[in-house]
């Protein structure tokens, strides 16, 4: 197993401590310039932590060029001049196999990743999303038995993202590898994860079973992070309240203890399957998520109503 024993990213961060899964997917999940980034490149082993120790089977992990931990940047890069047979098997090729071997190898994974009707092609004759799974080749070829992926799939468009999101998770639980994925995402957190963790400021914020994290967040930041818009802030002065967009109502909901609002609206978008009306709370920017398309004025002032028990409720500090 993978282990962060006391890890600091930088001088003054808070050490880090986890223990990930082995054989199994952990989405690690923040905002832009949240740290995820330098902590795959700590994993990797292409930057030293500030302090504090990798542990692989309880034993301190080998430099960069003898580390099994493979690593799949957003800005991923194949070599240009080279198949897709040739990237895949390059980690192989600079070990000094044998051609024959590699080329088996190459076939082996470009069929498991839907590659292998284009071996013979060049990068420039690719999709993203063929590009993409050519890199995540080579890091298969390269024998790692733990795969870092940081964002992969950020550049490539929503529907490819969802096709891939189904084939990589296939992919990878069948390989058995301990994989490291991070996103700023919550929807790849559901789709993808055994084990998602929280990180903000680079530090870690809570852990856990992504549908377990959900339900039960200890911060507001962690309801925020898992929620896709953002929840909504209510503040009463000692407490302040988290509110997911999907649970304010546009109608008064007959069962539980409720509270009714006036949201000044400012913005009304749809993806055709949702609503999403965006406006203010007193001075509070909220977002609420309706199923289906939904008329509101803008510059109006609409009721809406969000029960008790769908208040998250965390000291205000």
């Amino acid at each position: 197993m993978l282990a962060l024993d006391a890890i600091t990213l930088r001088a003054g961060d808070p050490p880090l401590n986890h223990v990930f899964t082995d054989a199994a997917i952990t989405v690690v999940l923040g905002a832009n310039r949240s740290g995820k980034t330098l902590l795959c490149r700590v994993i990797a082993g292409l930057t030293s932590p500030h302090s504090g120790e990798l542990l692989l089977d309880d034993a301190p992990l080998a430099s960069y060029l003898e580390r099994p931990v493979a690593l799949v940047t957003q800005s991923f890069v194949n070599y240009p001049a080279w198949t897709v047979a040739d990237n895949i098997a390059s980690p192989l090729t600079a070990r000094g196999v044998a051609r024959s071997v590699r080329d088996t190898k190459a076939r082996d994974i470009a069929r498991k990743l839907g590659l292998e009707a284009l071996l013979h092609r060049y990068p420039h004759e690719l999709s993203g999303g063929q590009q993409q799974r050519v890199a995540i080749g080579r890091a298969l070829a390269k024998g790692a038995r733990v795969l870092v992926l940081d964002e992969p799939l950020v550049n490539l468009d929503y529907k490819l993202r969802e096709a891939l999101r189904e084939e990589l998770r296939g992919l990878l639980v069948a390989e058995g590898l301990t994989v490291i994925y991070t996103t700023t995402d919550p929807v790849d957190a559901f789709a993808m994860a055994h084990d998602v963790v929280l990180m903000e400021d680079h530090g870690f914020v809570q852990s856990g079973a992504p549908l377990d994290v959900y339900r039960q967040p200890k911060s507001f930041t962690a309801a925020a992070l898992m929620s896709e818009p953002t929840v909504n802030a209510l503040s009463d002065g000692k407490t302040v309240g988290a509110i997911r967009p999907e649970h304010v109502r546009l109608t008064r909901p007959g069962d539980g203890a409720v509270k009714e609002l006036q949201l000044l609206v400012e913005e009304v978008e749809t993806n055709g399957t949702h609503t999403f009306i965006h406006g203010l709370v007193g001075r509070d920017g909220w977002i609420v998520k309706v199923e289906g398309m939904v008329r509101a004025e803008i510059d109006r002032p609409l009721q809406v109503w969000v029960r008790e028990a769908d208040i998250l409720r965390f000291e205000s500090h």
